[in-house]
């Protein structure tokens, strides 16, 4: 007797897997349906049929991608954090490391980004999520500025969130390049010392530690 019917959407979800760990390997120009086809273990019309063409399946691959990449998950630990400022740190801990331990989906994410630039479609669709994904930090940026209005004057909710997706984009693409020598440690490190919030009593320096008026003499 046949073996039972594999649900479409499961079949659909093994041909991305496939079709991810190709490009992976072999680039977007070099991924073939024929070889994503054999990976999933079907036909190459059943590729077809799922995804019309090979860019159909790339640019589903892509919101695949991008739909498990630039995703951002506030877990119980974080939450439970009292300090805004503590709970931005332990989330930019925490997408450090995530992103860092997948080289191949961040080369691959880089591969779509260079296919971006002759690519109208490709590009709008990776500026919707990375936005996205910059917005998801907006609430903990608003927090950390509320709550050190002293410090961060000047500072937007927007641009701060900018600059903690840039730390890990920075971290993610530093893995990549050199994943056997990059010391995910030593850079969550030295991260967090330089945005370690600055203790009150040092905010304001003693009138004792100011340097002196200098009167010329008359």
């Amino acid at each position: 007797m046949p073996g039972a019917k594999v649900p479409q959407a499961v079949r659909r979800k093994q041909i991305l897997g496939a079709a991810y760990h190709v490009a992976a390997e072999r680039g977007l120009t070099g991924t073939l349906i024929g070889e994503v086809a054999a990976r999933a273990g079907v036909s190459h019309g059943l590729v077809l049929f799922h995804f019309k063409s090979k860019r159909g399946l790339l640019l589903a691959l892509l919101d695949w991608l991008l739909e498990s990449t630039t995703v951002l998950h506030l877990g119980p630990d974080i939450l439970a954090l009292s300090s805004p400022f503590d709970q931005l740190r332990a989330l930019l801990r925490q997408e450090m490391n995530r992103l860092s331990s997948e080289p191949q989906r961040t080369r691959l994410t880089f591969d779509y980004w260079s296919a971006s630039v002759r690519d109208a479609t490709i590009r709008s669709k990776m500026r919707t999520e990375f936005a996205r994904y910059r917005a998801a930090f907006r609430p903990v940026a608003e927090a950390v500025i509320a709550a050190n209005p002293v410090r961060f004057r000047g500072v937007t909710a927007a641009g701060l969130a900018a600059v903690s997706v840039s730390f890990i984009k920075g971290c993610a693409v530093q893995s990549m390049l050199d994943h056997e020598h990059f010391d995910i440690a030593d850079f969550l490190v030295a991260a967090e010392h330089l945005i370690q919030e600055v203790p009150a009593e040092r905010r304001r320096r003693p009138a004792s530690a100011r340097r002196p008026v200098l009167h010329s003499a008359r």
